[in-house]
């Protein structure tokens, strides 16, 4: 993976600094750095820096800055997925004055006060891979619909279980808009069309894997005839499927995942993991960083946009002011092994 210059930066600079990748601003929002007038600084604020996930997403971005004029890139998130943590960020991008901000919240209600201090010095405020629908964000670029992600997780569960059984959520963040729509329509979705699963518990451990993995572990001891699990973010995901192969009860318990394919091939090879229900999250970060642009300049979003060669038909509903990338995939032991993240 190519490394951000956003990272490449960060060890020559003090702990509490800024992080810039690249020295331009200007464009239509509200910066006013040493960029030229055509120039867009677009910052973005993930959950935590340095997943595999949110560092996908930043070369996808990269990419995009190569590909687009008067692009620059900012990423810089928390290195503890916290929400006091994250807004210390967002403070940093406020006080440089990025003519666009996009933040993926770890807790959209305690961000939003911030989000409304940013709009109102200038910035153009969005969201990408979680929402603050209540904030003043003007744009959500979403990676793929709740119904989407919710139905075909627990599709790909119930095959695994054979449509039987007891079954239980890791989750991450307890108040992560995205997690927490995709584990209702999980919900729904199984008591219509998967009456004989049934949800023991829904836990959240953080982003942590090691944590992912002990909430699973808790959980099949708590529930003996627990049959599935599902690991609601990249890191449990990952959780999760370790934590059935360290208790030796593959093929007893299965899980599925929404899972980085490069972190879940060795799972998904061995059969701890049934399923990783994702995206292609260097194209999710690509049409961030495009999307981050069109606000910049003003422009207006079509009801599909073609955004390059990989990226042709993203939806835009003005109704919710939602660019969507497109349905998720499902990885498995053989196409997984094809992405490098």
């Amino acid at each position: 993976m190519k490394t951000s210059r956003a990272l490449k930066t960060a060890a020559g600079l003090a702990a509490g600094g800024l992080l810039l990748a690249g020295c331009a601003a200007g464009g239509d929002g509200g910066g006013d750095g040493g960029g030229g007038d055509d120039t867009v600084t677009v910052a973005f604020v993930p959950k935590l820096q340095g997943s595999p996930y949110f560092e996908a997403m930043n070369t996808g971005a990269e990419q995009a800055m190569e590909d687009i004029d008067g692009l620059e890139w900012i990423y810089q998130g928390p290195t503890d997925a916290s929400a006091t943590a994250q807004a210390d960020v967002v403070r940093s991008m406020i006080q440089q004055q990025v003519d666009v901000l996009i933040v993926a919240p770890n807790d959209p209600d305690s961000l939003a006060p911030l989000m409304q201090e940013a709009a109102d010095a200038g910035i153009k405020v969005a969201t990408s891979d979680t929402d603050a629908p209540d904030s003043v964000r003007e744009l959500f670029v979403s990676q793929a619909t709740a119904e989407g992600i919710g139905t075909t997780t627990i599709d790909t569960l119930a095959e695994a279980m054979g449509e039987e059984g007891e079954y239980a959520i890791v989750s991450c963040g307890e108040t992560a808009e995205n997690l927490n729509s995709w584990i209702e329509v999980e919900q729904a979705h199984q008591e219509e069309a998967y009456p004989d699963m049934e949800l023991v518990e829904i836990g959240y451990s953080g982003e942590d894997q090691a944590a992912n993995a002990q909430m699973a572990t808790d959980f099949m001891n708590a529930y003996p005839d627990l049959k599935g699990l599902i690991g609601q973010c990249t890191t449990s995901a990952v959780g999760v499927a370790q934590a059935v192969r360290d208790a030796g009860r593959v093929d007893e318990v299965f899980s599925v995942g929404v899972g980085t394919p490069a972190s879940m091939v060795p799972y998904l090879e061995e059969g701890s993991s049934s399923g990783s229900i994702l995206w292609d999250v260097e194209q999710f970060g690509y049409l961030t960083a495009w999307a981050g642009v069109q606000l910049g300049q003003g422009n207006e979003f079509d009801e599909t946009n073609a955004v390059n060669d990989d990226i042709t038909a993203a939806e835009y509903s003005a109704d919710d002011s939602t660019l969507l990338l497109g349905p998720p995939t499902v990885f498995d032991a053989e196409n997984a092994g094809d992405y490098d993240y």
